[in-house]
């Protein structure tokens, strides 16, 4: 299934652990990378966005299917 393409700076939200939470795309993964040890699988078809909170700063990986816009 193809992801939903996202630009940076979009708003976007995801459901989480502690519910749903919203941050700003501020990079876009097209290629394998690696994050504290942790192997995230990225290609040009299906990126994965890196997302920072909008209320504790803190920064997520998601693929564009977790992710619904709020406003770009």
């Amino acid at each position: 299934m193809q992801s939903k393409t996202f630009e940076i700076g979009d708003i976007v939200s995801w459901n989480s652990e502690a519910g749903y939470v919203s941050g700003r795309i501020r990079n876009i993964h097209t290629a394998p990378f690696m994050v504290n040890g942790y192997q995230h699988h990225a290609t040009a078809i299906n990126p994965q966005y890196e997302i920072e909170s909008l209320k504790t700063g803190h920064i997520a990986f998601h693929k564009g299917t977790a992710l619904t816009r709020i406003t770009s």
